[in-house]
């Protein structure tokens, strides 16, 4: 019997699957989630027609309580309250619908309040300095809010060193795609833990391969039309 941890990042995660599956309402996306994560240790017959009993340890899923702050929009001069946003709504809706899954553990990072503000998204930025867009032609479409978080990393890398430590689990599968989890990655492999990297078709780096065991991803790739097929696809969706 296999026991398997699966972590992931929440915010790498809501990109990747509005990305890969279009825009769901929030219990579509924590249903969408937990379904997810089954195909990782769901028992499927391979070729050989062994299947390795698995057994889902945890599903582990860190990211922050959306700010409540009071932002100033530099293009409209108005503040905007960030806790009466639709995005604001939206995030506390999905974190109660995923805290009332069974096995899974919301992990709460905090917030870097003081970096909180609008900025002008990068591609704009560019346009700006080579002169393709005047400052009088920006538009709200422009600006993204910029939140940075504190302390999400530094418990993904704690609960790694854990289950390894207590040897809760054989596997753990990180849904992550930045090289942010090697030195934890290193541990548990010294532990003889089994370290899966799913980046859900994220690039990442070729230097990361000699820090994990195996990466998978368990969706078609964006450009193929098995994706269009897939039950988590938007579309596909049963009402």
């Amino acid at each position: 019997m296999i026991r398997i941890a699966i972590l992931v990042d929440g915010a790498f995660y809501l990109r990747r699957a509005n990305y890969l599956w279009g825009d769901k309402n929030p219990k579509d996306r924590a249903r969408e989630l937990v379904q997810y994560c089954s195909r990782h240790y769901m028992n499927k017959k391979t070729r050989n027609s062994y299947s390795e009993e698995k057994y889902l340890y945890r599903i582990f899923y860190y990211d922050c309580l959306p700010s409540t702050k009071k932002v100033y929009h530099p293009l409209t001069k108005e503040q905007i309250d960030l806790s009466k946003t639709d995005q604001y709504k939206w995030s506390m809706e999905f974190f109660e619908e995923l805290k009332s899954k069974r096995k899974v553990a919301f992990r709460k990072g905090e917030l870097l309040e003081s970096t909180v503000g609008y900025t002008i998204k990068p591609e704009y930025v560019k346009k700006l300095c080579n002169g393709k867009l005047a400052i009088t032609d920006l538009e709200e479409s422009h600006f993204k809010l910029d939140i940075q978080q504190k302390g999400v990393d530094m418990k993904i890398g704690l609960d790694i060193a854990s289950l390894s430590y207590k040897k809760q689990v054989d596997r753990i599968i990180l849904i992550a795609g930045d090289s942010d989890f090697v030195p934890a990655a290193k541990h548990a492999r010294r532990e003889g833990i089994d370290f899966i990297l799913d980046p859900m078709w994220h690039t990442i780096k070729p230097s990361l391969f000699e820090h994990i065991d195996g990466l998978e991803t368990k969706v078609s790739r964006p450009d193929s039309e098995e994706l269009k097929k897939d039950k988590l696809y938007t579309k596909n969706l049963v009402k």
